[in-house]
């Protein structure tokens, strides 16, 4: 078993850690990445993606590699390790934010809360508080989710197709002013030529994404990436083995979900609760 470096300077970082490990063990061995994917039957890319800090693949690779380099248990070990890092969960949104930038169609699932791409600045203002947010940073964030917006508008905007759950529209806002802007927002976007905005009611029963939000962005060339959030945590998904059980999972919601024109009549029927009434 090869000898464990002392932990020093960036290396404490456990995701950082099980990277740089990754390629030391490599370079040992005198292999290349495409040397690597052929002995273990992954594509080389996933191991350059490891090795750079951009994904920390699964446990069933980290098991192939230690087994690979007679390393029994230690790198699974720093895997489980990276997992649980939560400077991962930062990069990974930030890339996902890079990658939705250049995206040249978007769909999303939204579990209880309107997404990102959608939310209004009082929206934005009140979840962002909720999770303990405030001051200039409260300021900043909040600038920065609205802004988001910016990339369905213009002269020729991405297609976006977002699924809402019910429970996006009866977790209502403490200020109904508030609430009641941000349902006038999403009434209004479900009208507009490049997004398509479906409602899936409660009746809808149990499906495959009812603890997840799932974003999925096709990129300019021909891949798509995926990003899941729950309660705990969220994950960028680029391999492609993972991303097309997701899809059809996706797919599988949409046969549960009402056409846009019902999903936005019934939008209008929740601004009709708002005790200001709707404006639109």
């Amino acid at each position: 078993m090869p000898p464990r470096r002392a932990v020093t300077g960036r290396s404490q970082e456990p995701r950082q850690r099980f990277a740089e490990e990754l390629r030391l063990l490599r370079t040992q061995r005198g292999e290349s990445l495409r040397q690597l994917g052929k002995a273990l039957g992954w594509d080389a890319s996933l191991f350059g993606k490891m090795e750079s800090g951009r994904t920390i693949g699964s446990p069933e690779v980290a098991e192939a590699l230690d087994h690979h380099y007679g390393t029994p248990g230690m790198l699974l070990a720093l895997w489980e390790l990276a997992l649980c890092d939560p400077t991962q969960f930062l990069e990974q949104y930030r890339r996902y934010m890079r990658l939705e930038a250049e995206a040249v169609s978007l769909w999303h699932y939204a579990v209880s809360a309107p997404p990102g791409l959608l939310q209004t600045a009082g929206y934005a203002r009140e979840a962002l508080a909720a999770g303990g947010m405030k001051g200039q940073e409260l300021d900043q964030q909040v600038e920065a989710r609205t802004g988001r917006r910016k990339l369905l508008e213009g002269d020729d905007p991405p297609p976006f197709r977002v699924i809402l759950s019910e429970a996006v529209l009866r977790t209502s806002l403490r200020e109904p002013q508030a609430w009641l802007e941000q349902l006038e927002y999403l009434a209004e976007a479900a009208e507009r030529p490049n997004i398509t905005l479906h409602v899936l009611p409660f009746s809808a029963g149990p499906h495959g994404l009812m603890n997840t939000a799932m974003m999925f962005l096709r990129m300019p060339d021909g891949r798509t990436v995926a990003y899941t959030e729950n309660d705990v945590r969220g994950e960028l998904i680029e391999e492609n083995s993972k991303v097309e059980p997701l899809q059809r999972t996706y797919d599988a919601l949409r046969d549960l979900v009402l056409p846009p024109a019902e999903s936005r009549k019934f939008i209008l029927r929740m601004l009709e609760e708002v005790p200001c009434g709707p404006s639109i």
